[in-house]
């Protein structure tokens, strides 16, 4: 195999495709990027057997082959090299020697046949969804996934596709979050989740043009075990995450006693302000208490005491209730709207934030027992 090729366009594709690629692993070939060269078109591929990354570049195919090459070493290789072109050649042994000027590296590799071949997605649900959409709904979901969870559906983010709609969802036991829009989906009703991780490196993948009006599409095949994305150039391939996820419908309080209308950059500012004297040592929560023109916020730890008060328009009862302060954070820096809903139903009731028009999110934070209501 021998090809030359331009190196930034090389080092950004394996740059990319690096991400799938396994840190460890006793699978031959997992640990580095498949390296393809045929007609005029070098195919790059990282797959740790769980989520797959593939895209191609142009490059002067001299003699076609394959190759499988470290991901970190080549990675590293590239970017240091200042120059233009690069050429890459590989014998029989499977010993590529990396080219450019002055400069020289012989890396050992392995042979692309024993490579893990990627799965298909065959026959299942196809939809196309505006990538710079589908970017904002994922930030405002993936805060709310379970990080150590043992039930592995809820390191996911779920998705509900209906006729006209799309809903992605995400719970990890303290709070949740769900955020709507419309599309142009007419197909059957489908769920599917879908691991953080993936959508993570898929949203990353999506290079958002500000200068464009439409910032292009992201394709999604469904299948039954696996979900295929189309993105900029690359292709993303990964397992669905399959069990029993929780009826999140059932968890949203169904009355409300106090209704709120808040600055959301105030809030955020408040809460954050009285935060610091909170640290991973004097793991304390934030007492928040809702009366009839303000939100006090304030805070005990063995550092000290912070209050502060925000202005805010407050409708029923007086509340006074106690959160994580990060998770509360989370959802309101998730809001983006200059002033948000808050939704209360006493001090051990779930917490919901919403537009204060209409339904595109809603967020729910469950409260921290004070003391005082025990």
């Amino acid at each position: 195999m021998k090809f030359v090729c331009k190196t930034a366009e090389l080092s950004t594709a394996c740059q990319n495709v690096q991400r799938a690629v396994s840190a460890k692993s006793s699978i031959p070939g997992a640990e580095g990027i498949f390296i393809k060269a045929l007609n005029n078109e070098l195919i790059l591929t990282g797959y740790d057997l769980e989520i797959g990354i593939n895209t191609s570049i142009y490059a002067n195919i001299e003699e076609a082959g394959s190759i499988v090459l470290n991901a970190k070493v080549l990675c590293e290789i590239l970017r240091k090299i200042p120059n233009q072109t690069i050429t890459v050649e590989c014998d029989e042994r499977n010993l590529a020697v990396i080219r450019s000027g002055d400069i020289k590296y012989e890396i050992m590799g392995i042979s692309g046949d024993e490579y893990p071949e990627l799965p298909t997605v065959q026959s299942g649900f196809s939809v196309v969804i505006d990538k710079n959409l589908l970017k904002e709904m994922v930030r405002q979901t993936i805060f709310a996934v379970a990080v150590t969870d043992a039930n592995v559906v809820y390191k996911g983010i779920k998705f509900e596709l209906t006729d006209g709609e799309i809903k992605l969802i995400a719970v990890d036991g303290f709070r949740m979050a769900i955020r709507t829009e419309k599309i142009d989906y007419h197909g059957e009703d489908i769920t599917f989740i879908v691991p953080a991780k993936t959508m993570a490196e898929v949203v990353k993948l999506a290079v958002t043009d500000e200068e464009e009006e439409n910032g292009g599409f992201i394709s999604i095949s469904v299948g039954k075990r696996h979900i295929f994305f189309e993105v900029d150039g690359y292709s993303v391939i990964s397992r669905l995450l399959e069990g029993e996820f929780i009826n999140y419908k059932s968890t949203i309080p169904l009355t409300t006693t106090t209704k709120i209308e808040v600055d959301t950059r105030s809030f955020i500012e408040s809460i954050e302000r009285t935060s610091l004297i909170i640290t991973d040592k004097t793991k304390s929560l934030i007492n928040c208490v809702f009366d009839t023109d303000f939100i006090r916020v304030s805070s005990i730890t063995a550092l000290g005491t912070a209050s502060d008060k925000v202005p805010a328009d407050v409708e029923g009862s007086r509340v006074e209730i106690g959160f994580n302060n990060r998770y509360l954070l989370d959802a309101l820096k998730a809001c983006d709207c200059d002033r948000v809903k808050i939704e209360l139903n006493g001090p051990i009731s779930p917490i919901l934030i919403l537009p204060v028009e209409g339904d595109d999110f809603i967020f729910l934070v469950l409260p921290v027992r004070l003391k005082k209501n025990d």
